[in-house]
C-alpha cells in the first residue's frame, strides 16, 4: 500500500479516511502545472541550494570530512543550528515525488542526500550536525534554541514518505536509531525536556504508525503533556512564543510563533485520533477557532509579528506589516487536513482552499526557483530600505525553512484532494484528477480554479450503493449546503455536475480589524485579488486609488501572467476621475516588475 503523508490506523477515532496516495491522481489543468514545475524546476533548484548554501557540506563535516561550518546568524546572535532540517525537508519532496513516477537524475541526487545523512549519523544514533561539528558533541544543551528534536522530527517525516512511498526502509533505519537516542534520555525513564520548536510530536506519532511500535507514540504523548509547565523558560519572547505557557490541554487560544503553534497542535491532532482523545481533541479545535475567527489573513496566512514570527491580538491583522510566513500557511494546511480526518468537517477543507490558493502559492514564484519567506498584503510605493524577502523573491535564504517545505507540500498535495471509505468516496478539493477507492474509480475534470464546473465521471463502480459527497466551498453561490451527496447504485459511464459559479465578491473586513476599515477586497472562487503598479492607471500611484462603488468589476482574461488565468478590471478613483486598474490573483504577484502592491483597496 502506497499509504500518503498522514495515515491514521485502523483503531484510530476519525470521521474520514485518507485514499491510498497511488489511487489519487492529478492529471492535467492548474495543479498538474504546479506539480510539474516542483518536480522538473524546484525540486532541482533545492538541491543545487542545499550543495552551494551549506546543508551538505554541514553533514558531510559530522561525517568527518573537513571544512567549515556554514550558517548565518539569527536576530539574537546565534548560529543557525537546524539547516540539516532543509536536507530532510527536501528528501520528503523527493520521496514523494518518485513515489509519483521515476526519475533518475532525482533518484540519483536523493541517493546522494541519503549517503551522506548516514554517514554523518554518530555510532550512538545521535545525529546533529551543528552539534557535532560547532557545539562540542554534547547533544541536548540547548533544548530552546537547539532544534535537535525538530531536526529528527523532519528525518523521521522524510523516513515515513521514503517507506511509505517507495517501500524504502534507508531513513527509516537513520531515523529510528536518532529517535532511540532521544527516547533514552527523555522517555519515561528519562529526565522531562521539549523542543523549543514543536513537530516532532507529529513525526513521533506517523513513525509508531509507520512501525507498529507504541513506544513512539509514548514518547509523543509525553511531550505533549510536558509542554506548557515551563519547561524552556521564558526566552527572548516569554513562555508563549514556544507555547511553553499554558498545557496543551488548557490553551483556549493561539499564541506566539505560528508555525511552533500550528505544528504542536498538528501532534496534538495525531496522538488524540490514536489515543481515542476527546479532550485534547477538543482543545485543538477551540484554539483552531480563534485561529480562524480572529487571527486568519484574507489570504489563509497567519502570523502578523515581525518580531517574534507570532501571532497578534485578535483581529490584529495589519496588511503591511504581515509577517504571514509561507512556513505557517503550510503548517495550517497540514492541521487543517487532520482535523478534518478528525471531524468530517467542510470548514477545514474549506480553510485549506484558502491558505494553498493564496497564503502558500504566494510563496513560489511563477518560474518555480524564486521564494518568499514572508507574504504581506500590501507593499508601498515610497518604502524604507528592505531586506531580502520584503517584496522582492530570492532563490533561497539563510534560513531556508520555506522552500523545502513548499517542495514537499506540492510533492504530496494530491494526498490532500479527496478521502474514502465503506460510505464511498468524499472529494474536498478539485482538480483534474482519477480516484480510485474501495474499488471506486472516479475521473474529475474541471476548469478550477478559473471555472466553477466540476464533473465527476463514474468510471468503475462495486456492484453494491454507495455516497459520493462533493464539497461546496463556502464562497460559492450554490444554495446547496456545505456538501452535496448523490447516494445510489452506480453504473460505469454515470456522472456528476457540480457549478460552483465563482463570481467577483467584494469583500469587506470585518470592523474589528483596525488596520483595513473603510477598504475592501477582490475575491473570485478561491483566489484573492491584489493590485500591482504595474497595472495601474498611468501616472497613478496605487495609494492614491480608491475603489468606486459606482461602477461594477468587470472579468478579463490575462494570458500575460499565464494560461487561463483571469483577471479583474477593478473601478477606481483618483481626484475624482473614474479609472480602471487590473488586478490579478495574488498569488501571482511580484513576478514582473516588483514596485507596489496591495489587497485592500481604500473606499
Amino acid at each position: 500500500m502506497n499509504a500518503g503523508s498522514v495515515w491514521p490506523t485502523p483503531a484510530a477515532k476519525q470521521r474520514l479516511t485518507p485514499i491510498d496516495a497511488s489511487g489519487v491522481e492529478i492529471v492535467g489543468g492548474f495543479w498538474a502545472r504546479r506539480q510539474r514545475l516542483n518536480r522538473e524546476k524546484t525540486i532541482p533548484h533545492g538541491f543545487g541550494q542545499l550543495q552551494r548554501r551549506g546543508p551538505m557540506d554541514n553533514l558531510r563535516l559530522a561525517a568527518g570530512e573537513r571544512g567549515r561550518y556554514q550558517a548565518e546568524a539569527d536576530s539574537g546572535g546565534s548560529t543557525f543550528p537546524f539547516l540539516d532540517s532543509d536536507v530532510y525537508k527536501w528528501l520528503e519532496a523527493a520521496g514523494w515525488e518518485l513515489a509519483r513516477g521515476a526519475d533518475a537524475i532525482l533518484a540519483a541526487a536523493a541517493d546522494e542526500a541519503i549517503g551522506v545523512v548516514a554517514a554523518a549519523q554518530r555510532p550512538d544514533g545521535y545525529l546533529n550536525s551543528f552539534v557535532q561539528v560547532v557545539g562540542g558533541g554534547v547533544p541536548y544543551q540547548d533544548l530552546a534554541w537547539g532544534h535537535e528534536f525538530y531536526c529528527v522530527a523532519h528525518l523521521i517525516q522524510a523516513a515515513v514518505a521514503w517507506r511509505r512511498g517507495l517501500g524504502d526502509d534507508r531513513l527509516l533505519t537513520i531515523a529510528g536509531r536518532a529517535v532511540a537516542h532521544i527516547d533514552a534520555e527523555f522517555g519515561a525513564r528519562g529526565r522531562p525536556g521539549i523542543d523549543g520548536h514543536p513537530g516532532i510530536e507529529m513525526a513521533l506519532v506517523e513513525l509508531a504508525r509507520v512501525t507498529g511500535e507504541e513506544r513512539h507514540l509514548a514518547l509523543a504523548e509525553r511531550m505533549l503533556g510536558l509542554r506548557g509547565r515551563g519547561l524552556i523558560g521564558p526566552g527572548r519572547f516569554g513562555p508563549e512564543y514556544w507555547q511553553d505557557h499554558e498545557p496543551v490541554r488548557e490553551a483556549a487560544t493561539v499564541a506566539g510563533h505560528a508555525v511552533r503553534q500550528l505544528y504542536l497542535d498538528c501532534g496534538a491532532v495525531d496522538a488524540a485520533v490514536e489515543l481515542g482523545d476527546e479532550e485534547l481533541l477538543t482543545a485543538v479545535r477551540r484554539r483552531w477557532n480563534d485561529l480562524a475567527r480572529t487571527r486568519t489573513y484574507l489570504t489563509g496566512g497567519t502570523g502578523s509579528r515581525h518580531r517574534d514570527e507570532a501571532f497578534g491580538d485578535p483581529y490584529e491583522l495589519p496588511p503591511d506589516r504581515a509577517y504571514t510566513e509561507t512556513c505557517a500557511a503550510i503548517a495550517s494546511v497540514m492541521l487543517a487536513w487532520r482535523l478534518l480526518l478528525a471531524t468530517g468537517e467542510p470548514e477545514y477543507a474549506d480553510a485549506i482552499e484558502r491558505a494553498m490558493y493564496n497564503g502558500v502559492l504566494s510563496g513560489l514564484s511563477l518560474t518555480g526557483e524564486e521564494f518568499f519567506y514572508i507574504n504581506p498584503l500590501q507593499r508601498r510605493t515610497h518604502r524604507a530600505a528592505e531586506q531580502a524577502g520584503h517584496g522582492r523573491r530570492a532563490p533561497w535564504y539563510p534560513c531556508a525553512c520555506c522552500p523545502p517545505n513548499l517542495m514537499r507540500l506540492l510533492s504530496s498535495w494530491h494526498h490532500y484532494l479527496a478521502t474514502g471509505d465503506e460510505s464511498g468516496v468524499q472529494i474536498h478539493q478539485y482538480a483534474d484528477a482519477d480516484v480510485t477507492a474501495g474499488g471506486i474509480r472516479l475521473a474529475i475534470r474541471t476548469e478550477y480554479p478559473w471555472q466553477g464546473r466540476v464533473t465527476v465521471r463514474v468510471v468503475q463502480t462495486p456492484d453494491r450503493p454507495w455516497t459520493l459527497a462533493l464539497r461546496v466551498p463556502a464562497w460559492s453561490r450554490a444554495s446547496t449546503g456545505p456538501v452535496v451527496r448523490h447516494s445510489r447504485q452506480w453504473r460505469a459511464g454515470d456522472s456528476v455536475v457540480l457549478d460552483l459559479e465563482p463570481g467577483i465578491r467584494v469583500t469587506a473586513p470585518d470592523p474589528r480589524a483596525d488596520a483595513i476599515r473603510g477598504c475592501v477586497a477582490i475575491e473570485r472562487g478561491p483566489l484573492v485579488y491584489c493590485l500591482e503598479t504595474v497595472d495601474a492607471p498611468a501616472g497613478t500611484e496605487l495609494e492614491d486609488l480608491a475603489w468606486d462603488g459606482g461602477r461594477p468589476p468587470g472579468e478579463v482574461p490575462r494570458p500575460d501572467i499565464e494560461p487561463g488565468v483571469v483577471g479583474i478590471d477593478v473601478p477606481v478613483t483618483h481626484s475624482a476621475t473614474p479609472l480602471t486598474a487590473g488586478a490579478i490573483p495574488y498569488f501571482a504577484w511580484a513576478n514582473r516588475q516588483v514596485e507596489a502592491m496591495r489587497v485592500w483597496i481604500p473606499t
